[in-house]
């Protein structure tokens, strides 16, 4: 490989939320964090370069999005998904969550019916919460070690809500959803007037072949009734940056949506944000290309570990993305149990599966973007861990 994934990099004392909250999350700052998900690998060079560059003119009055921003965004996204997005279709925005939260606000009221598929990024249920907007679940189906869609009760849990948030692909079980169940969810939203909401920031970094496909382009349905929300924060390690963009065909529904960012002042970029993507979807390509490869080679490592050593665990394999979901059910634990299990006994600091909705309790979520030898000793804690639990159990 050209680039070093291998690398420890020290990441304390750094203001990172993963490594200097650690002691404030799990109650001890000798955890390992694999949590929060960003990498511990260092970010592409071209976004540090272009970074540095403008550093040097050492000026940093008000700014506009680059010029080059929406090039390269609609130069990525046609190369990778055969999408053809105009660039009066592109908005920026500071953040994915920030861009449902604002969703939200722009195209519902009080008391309206949101649904989501838990067990699911967390934040679409707070999120919903706090603006006094009801969660309508429609539970994903674990059949075969995947997630599947529960079709029926989708169809019937549309009817009512206003809006759909849809996790494409899913976090945390990493499921890459196929274009027939995309052109399914958007004939049923568009037939019961629910304006889906395409999460999408996952969708860079499909693993084992699986490819990513948009929701807005399976239909004419899909694109007309639908916002998806992208970013290069997570697949070049850039969250920090704040830079992301939402991709809306109909024009009614980005004029109404670009015209709430506008009035609330939410639709300006910092002097980093636009410069940052350009820079990662023009020439960033090799290094997620190896990225991906070492990701996959950490979790056929962690599968191949668990299955050995700790047969009462198991994996949800992810289709995309380096976020992997825990089954632990078969320790048999009551889920604070479970959480305390992992953070104090095994000192591995990851997210509490329930977070994401009460389908996911028995399992916890493991971020593996870090070097192996970090993985290993993870790993190697949990199995001792694991074994002096089970000492006394004679089917292990």
């Amino acid at each position: 490989m050209k680039y070093n994934f291998d690398e420890i990099i020290e990441r304390k004392n750094t203001d990172c939320l993963k490594y200097d909250w650690a002691k404030d999350i799990f109650g001890s700052d000798d955890v390992i964090p694999m949590w929060i998900a960003d990498m511990d690998f260092r970010t592409p060079q071209c976004i540090v370069d272009v970074m540095r560059k403008r550093m040097e003119h050492e000026i940093f009055g008000y700014t506009f999005l680059s010029p080059q921003w929406k090039p390269a965004i609609i130069n990525w996204i046609s190369r990778r998904y055969n999408w053809h997005v105009m660039e009066e279709e592109i908005g920026f925005v500071g953040g994915i969550v920030p861009a449902i939260a604002y969703i939200i606000q722009c195209f519902t009221n009080e008391g309206d019916k949101v649904l989501i598929q838990p067990p699911v990024y967390h934040p679409y249920n707070n999120v919903t919460r706090d603006f006094k907007r009801i969660p309508v679940n429609n539970p994903l189906r674990l059949v075969d070690g995947q997630y599947e869609i529960d079709f029926a009760d989708f169809e019937e849990k549309a009817k009512g809500c206003k809006l759909f948030l849809l996790c494409n692909p899913h976090n945390p079980g990493g499921r890459v959803w196929s274009a027939e169940e995309l052109h399914r969810m958007a004939e049923i939203c568009a037939e019961n007037n629910v304006l889906v909401v395409s999460d999408e920031i996952h969708c860079d970094m499909t693993l084992y072949g699986y490819k990513h496909t948009p929701f807005a382009i399976v239909s004419d349905a899909a694109a007309q009734n639908s916002i998806t929300l992208m970013a290069a924060s997570k697949t070049f390690n850039i969250a920090g940056l704040k830079s992301s963009y939402h991709i809306t065909p109909n024009a009614n529904i980005r004029e109404r949506y670009n015209e709430f960012l506008r009035i609330n002042e939410l639709d300006c970029a910092h002097l980093f944000a636009s410069e940052a993507v350009a820079a990662a979807y023009n020439h960033g390509e090799e290094w997620l290309n190896q990225m991906l490869a070492y990701v996959e080679g950490n979790i056929d490592f962690m599968h191949d570990f668990i299955k050995k050593n700790m047969p009462k665990l198991d994996i949800i394999r992810p289709q995309a993305s380096y976020l992997v979901f825990i089954d632990a059910r078969g320790l048999q634990m009551p889920q604070e149990e479970l959480v305390d299990f992992f953070a104090k006994k095994a000192k591995v600091g990851m997210n509490d599966g329930a977070m994401f909705g009460q389908d996911g309790r028995g399992f916890m979520r493991m971020n593996v973007g870090c070097p192996r030898s970090v993985l290993y000793k993870a790993l190697t804690q949990i199995k001792t861990a694991y074994d002096d639990i089970n000492k006394n159990d004679n089917s292990y």
